[in-house]
């Protein structure tokens, strides 16, 4: 490598039919082969495993991802436990279809996380084996590995950077369809409400109490009180009790992964 850092190539070949394991072998790469396709998260999870060194760089072989950035990146993985390569520079090709599920997600993703998220599900990124093992039993086999380990680092309290990149036309067709779009929504509320409940559930008890209220005062006015008035204030003070258990349990199991 010309940048002069010591390093280990892998690819991980999971389970494909076209000639990637050769083809990889030949360009002097050391080869990790998955006999079926098992999904991206456990293919990145085999190659961590299989990893020598304790600072691991992911990087899709689609063609997309700048390579050239690697070393920056790197250059920071000293003070960070995560550095994400976020696709907001000069030059980035994603489609426009998938640009307002993305959009949507990252600003949902960034207000329950509560900081700035400027890409959740980079391909590019350095990370630390042991933020990984930490995570392993939350981290999927498929796609939302990289939103799941993105969501559990700022979640936990560790420190990660977002570095611009630009981010080239695909080349091949991707696997990722606008329906996933759904899948990728429930995981951010998933992993929000295993990390930190509060910010979901204090939201949606409000929610319920301002309906409550709302339908209160209307019927004051008409000088009765409705059931439907009583059932959002005891939805609303439901949902805070579940919100405060759920709280609970997510710090007792904290306290066993920051071990």
């Amino acid at each position: 490598m010309e940048a002069g850092i010591q390093h280990q190539i892998l690819v991980v070949d999971d389970g494909s039919t076209d000639n990637t394991a050769r083809e990889a072998r030949d360009s002097g790469a050391e080869v990790v082969s998955i006999p079926e396709n098992r999904g991206y998260g456990a293919a990145i999870k085999v190659g961590i495993a299989r990893a020598d060194h304790d600072t691991i760089l992911i990087i899709d072989a689609d063609g997309t991802y700048p390579a050239e950035s690697i070393p920056q990146l790197l250059s920071y993985s000293e003070s960070y436990d995560m550095v994400v390569g976020a696709r907001v520079g000069k030059d980035v090709h994603i489609p426009l279809a998938r640009r307002p599920a993305k959009w949507f997600l990252a600003v949902l993703a960034s207000y329950l996380a509560g900081c700035s998220i400027p890409d959740l599900n980079s391909g590019l990124r350095v990370l630390r084996r042991d933020l990984v093992d930490r995570f392993s039993h939350v981290l999927p086999a498929g796609f939302s590995f990289t939103t799941s380990v993105t969501l559990a680092a700022l979640c936990s309290g560790a420190l990660v950077r977002f570095h611009p990149i630009d981010y080239r036309p695909r080349v091949g067709d991707s696997k990722i369809r606008a329906l996933h779009a759904f899948d990728f929504f429930l995981l951010v509320l998933r992993t929000i409400v295993y990390f930190n409940p509060l910010r979901v559930f204090i939201p949606l008890g409000l929610v319920f109490f301002a309906v409550g209220t709302v339908k209160l005062v209307y019927d004051v006015s008409l000088g009765n009180i409705s059931e439907t008035a009583v059932m959002a204030f005891l939805g609303g003070a439901i949902v805070w009790a579940v919100g405060l258990l759920s709280d609970q349990i997510a710090r007792i199991g904290a306290r066993s992964w920051m071990r």
